[in-house]
């Protein structure tokens, strides 16, 4: 309170969320500023994985099948609970649940688990968790600027691996699902009564074209995808993010600043994350294969602190991003899988 009233008199008038532990700081400065106590309410519901999942289903969205987990044996049942679900019989390989933290950014705390004996392997300080049954489909991630209650822009992230790659805009294949897409965000948007701002959902598409819900974030993307559109269409994304969420941009301003999706972009850009292949390292060594394909533009990977490389607990953290950009996205998102299989560190 103390500190909405000090921005308040300094003439600030709004707070603008860029990294996922402060969706709720921008909520409650915003609730003061706005003069809108829900705002509080509203980033609490977009912070935390379970209370989303349930805001969604009252909305009418399809979501998997979840529970809250507080020590392992509740994930022991809900492992077998899905399984006996799917009428799995005796000796069927068990179908693989998600462990998710709450209130953590993109794969930060994602486990997948496959048998009780995984189980074991999770932390206690990790508890409570979400537990979600495995979705199979298309996973991809949405962006989409938000002014006055309708979808500004909108973009669609393909990904080529979770947690490893990532390029805008996406393939026709996945664009085909555009106006689908963009009516489960119109849903998302009046569900969670949101009037201005960023959503970053991620959603499942499954072979006979149904959506799933994944989950959504009141923040930017990770992978540089702010960086990747800007690359791609030429506008600032973090300028549009200041303009959505200004209550006093205009319409017509917002009109002006967005480009067209797809058809103005004049290429497809995409990022790709190094995780070592070894366990233990002393130099950075990029593949040539890598540096003389026409799309790759650069790189920010430095040399190793230390030779032994830390064992990747769930999906992890990258080591540095590679950046390309190129006419086609399939030679893209081929290249972008190809680089799984190099080594940037020996």
């Amino acid at each position: 309170m103390e500190i909405a009233e000090t921005l308040k008199e300094r003439g600030v008038d709004v707070a603008i969320p860029i990294f996922e532990e402060t969706v709720e700081w921008a909520g409650a400065i915003n609730s003061v500023l706005l003069d809108n106590p829900r705002l509080l309410g509203q980033a609490m519901l977009l912070r935390d994985k379970s209370l989303m999942k349930r805001r969604a289903q009252l909305g009418g969205i399809r979501v998997g099948i979840f529970e809250e987990a507080h020590e392992r044996d509740d994930v022991i049942r809900f492992l077998k609970r899905v399984n006996q679900t799917l009428m799995k019989l005796d000796g069927d390989p068990n179908d693989p649940i998600h462990i998710k933290a709450f209130d953590k950014a993109g794969c930060l705390g994602h486990r997948i688990i496959r048998t009780p004996d995984e189980i074991d392997t999770i932390p206690d300080e990790e508890f409570p968790v979400l537990m979600e049954s495995h979705l199979d489909g298309w996973e991809f991630a949405v962006e989409a600027w938000i002014h006055e209650g309708r979808i500004a822009f909108l973009n669609i992230s393909e990904y080529v691996t979770l947690g490893y790659s990532v390029f805008v805009p996406a393939t026709p294949e996945l664009e085909k699902f555009r106006p689908e897409i963009t009516r489960q965000v119109e849903k998302l948007i009046k569900t969670f009564d949101i009037d201005f701002g960023f959503v970053h959902p991620e959603y499942f598409v499954t072979s006979d074209g149904e959506m799933y819900f994944g989950e959504v974030a009141y923040r930017p993307p990770g992978f540089k995808v702010f960086e990747l559109l800007e690359r791609a269409y030429g506008f600032n994304a973090y300028h549009g993010l200041v303009m959505a969420f200004d209550p006093k941009t205009t319409k017509e301003e917002i009109e002006e600043f967005f480009p067209r999706e797809v058809v103005d972009a004049t290429g497809h850009a995409g990022c790709f994350g190094v995780y070592p292949r070894r366990r233990v390292v002393s130099h950075l060594s990029m593949p040539e294969e890598t540096e003389d394909h026409d799309y790759f533009e650069s790189h920010e990977l430095a040399s190793p602190l230390t030779d032994k490389v830390t064992k990747r607990t769930a999906y992890g953290n990258h080591w540095g991003l590679l950046y390309f950009f190129g006419d086609d996205p399939y030679t893209l998102r081929d290249l972008l899988k190809r680089q799984e299989e190099l080594d940037f560190y020996i």
